[in-house]
């Protein structure tokens, strides 16, 4: 009698495997849509990253009459450039260091900008890492490619 209440209070290992692949299945697909607003969230961080850096890029140019260089790059909003042209009035920028964007890579600036001729463009490369293409977020309007 005792051997046929073990048998029946037991798991088979039909059962738990049943039990693994639906938690499989439901961990699976919120993977999924978490993974998606993940994405939704870098695109949305490096759009308001580009907003904040543009600003500061606005007040350095009020105070020294020109954007960085392209060679001087983001890095001349924390620390003096060496190079020419030397800005005329500086004062280093609020931030202490200049964010990545959310792939964790350094957004591209270029002075003058190819898009934006007349100031500067700043972008990142978005999920692919290929300037260029249609992922890529930047300073200008969302129409242009």
């Amino acid at each position: 009698m005792k051997r046929s209440l073990q048998s029946k209070a037991a798991f088979t290992l039909l059962e738990i495997m049943l039990v693994v692949m639906i938690i499989a299945l439901l961990a699976g697909s919120v993977f999924m849509m978490v993974g998606d607003q993940l994405e939704e969230a870098r695109e949305s961080r490096a759009q308001a990253d580009i907003k904040s850096i543009g600003v500061y890029l606005m007040m350095y140019n009020a105070k020294s009459g020109s954007y960085p260089t392209t060679e001087q790059g983001l890095q001349a909003l924390i620390t003096r450039p060496e190079s020419e042209p030397r800005p005329r009035a500086w004062k280093a920028s609020p931030m202490k260091e200049i964010p990545l964007d959310g792939w964790n890579r350094p957004y591209n600036y270029e002075s003058p900008g190819k898009r934006n001729p007349g100031s500067y463009d700043l972008y990142t490369s978005g999920k692919d890492k290929l300037p260029g293409t249609a992922d890529d977020i930047g300073n200008w309007t969302s129409t242009e490619t």
